[in-house]
């Protein structure tokens, strides 16, 4: 079944257009995609491995992420990835990002949580998710520089444990 996303203009302001994951996207329409971080009382990120027949196989990610799709807004499809990757239910009806990064095709929506989630309690998506685990700054750094973690700049990875941090104590 094709995925299909709803596709916005440079304001991010929604338009009738939509785009067919895989396909050409329009010149001049944006995308939005969506990345969940969990963050634990430790400080620890909550990390995923890509299965090896995705795109960027077998790398390290944040907790969760993905387009978008059609009629959804950010927070709908945070909440919807989130379950179909890892099983973990949360409301998102009162969460808004925490970052929005712009990128050549369209916005990055981040989404710093604190939850303590027990590994054994994940529902691991068998298509998209190969593991789990919890992993410090350090650790996710390592990954990363051992080119085994998502090619996030490694002052992009700093500034999300920073932003967990500056959060820490809010209540979901």
């Amino acid at each position: 079944m094709d995925e299909i996303m709803d596709l916005y203009d440079e304001n991010r302001q929604k338009t009738t257009k939509t785009y067919i994951r895989g396909s050409v996207q329009p010149k001049g329409f944006y995308r939005m995609v969506v990345h969940v971080c969990i963050f634990n009382s430790k400080g620890e990120l909550l990390i995923q491995q890509r299965t090896f027949n995705k795109k960027m196989p077998g790398l390290w990610d944040v907790t969760c992420g993905g387009a978008v799709s059609t009629t959804e807004s950010s927070s709908v499809g945070a909440q919807r990835e989130l379950f179909e990757e890892l099983g973990i239910k949360i409301d998102f009806t009162h969460i808004r990002p925490s970052l929005t990064a712009n990128f050549a095709q369209g916005f990055d929506d981040f989404y710093i949580l604190h939850r303590d989630i027990d590994l054994n309690d994940l529902i691991l998506q068998k298509e998209e998710v190969a593991d789990a685990r919890w992993e410090n700054l350090e650790g996710v750094l390592d990954l990363r520089r051992a080119n085994k973690f998502v090619g996030y700049k490694e002052n992009f990875i700093r500034f999300l444990f920073d932003l967990s941090c500056d959060n820490r104590y809010v209540e979901i």
